[in-house]
């Protein structure tokens, strides 16, 4: 899917070249904020801390964008803005796919309700989810989204207090043949919240992606005292949801997910006037490039 995309939109460049000037404000918008990003990068294979509360290992072929500018990006593809977003993680070359980073500091979250809790029911609550997250985005003028099932059910690994699951998405209404996203997510609980590192890619290519995330994952490192095990029952405070909240019901309603990027490739390219012509740039090539002077 993405490799016809992508030839039918340089198919269109020469005529885009000579009504560049008509770019829309979003179009504009999403091209500064790329060029932003690609100014802040730090490249990998790096280590970068997250705030106050861990470190992430960077791995080689990939660069990590902090904020501000990671959320001017992920707001200019269509997603409600997040203060809580730490960063994010793309590809230096090749492949399409992001890695939003997040911190939610609400407290402590208990992990025993993991033993009894029920997909249907938590893909239930992720629907009603990001039902209420579209208000925010077609207002905006970005498609509504429904979630279709799962890519794959949450499960949770007790030893190193790490969550991960799956869901599909795609366009409201859109018709059968169009292709739908997916947001692969993992979760690391710490003492005072936890972190998540949500890949956003197309369905077809989770298989080839996944890889990606589970690297990431395991490059997240909570610092000394912000660990799960540090936590203090006397002192600490206690989230007031449990781990099945991180994937539906209330909790999730107020998470909100981020917007699952449908036809991704038309989203991340983007066409630049440079020199008087049209240049076909998608991240790959954003990152990828020799600077010029």
């Amino acid at each position: 899917m993405m490799t016809r995309m992508l030839r039918a939109l340089a198919a269109t460049l020469m005529l885009a070249a000579a009504a560049a000037s008509a770019q829309t404000p979003q179009e504009i918008e999403t091209q500064s904020a790329f060029e932003a990003a690609d100014r802040v990068k730090v490249a990998g294979p790096a280590t970068v801390p997250l705030r106050d509360q861990a470190t992430l290992k960077v791995p080689a072929g990939q660069v990590f964008v902090p904020m501000p500018d990671a959320g001017r990006l992920m707001k200019a593809m269509g997603n409600t803005p997040d203060p809580r977003l730490m960063g994010m993680v793309m590809p230096a070359s090749g492949d399409l796919w992001i890695v939003a980073i997040t911190f939610v500091k609400e407290g402590y979250v208990k992990d025993d309700d993991a033993r009894d809790w029920n997909a249907d029911e938590l893909l239930r609550g992720l629907r009603e989810g990001t039902e209420a997250a579209n208000a925010e985005r077609t207002k905006r003028g970005f498609p509504a989204l429904e979630v279709t099932g799962w890519a794959e059910s949450p499960q949770y690994t007790a030893a190193t207090h790490r969550l991960v699951w799956s869901a599909k998405a795609r366009e409201m209404d859109a018709p059968a043949s169009q292709g739908q996203g997916v947001n692969y997510n993992t979760y690391t609980l710490g003492r005072e919240g936890y972190i998540s590192l949500n890949l956003i890619t197309d369905l077809d290519k989770l298989n080839a992606h996944r890889p990606v995330a589970l690297t990431l994952l395991g490059g997240l490192d909570f610092n000394q005292g912000k660990r799960y095990a540090d936590f203090n029952r006397v002192t600490d405070n206690v989230a007031a949801y449990g781990l099945a909240a991180l994937v539906g019901g209330a909790a999730a309603k107020k998470l909100g997910l981020f917007a699952v990027l449908l036809a991704f490739a038309a989203k991340f390219a983007k066409v630049l006037v440079v020199a008087g012509g049209a240049v076909l740039l998608g991240i790959a090539k954003l990152f990828g490039r020799k600077k010029e002077a």
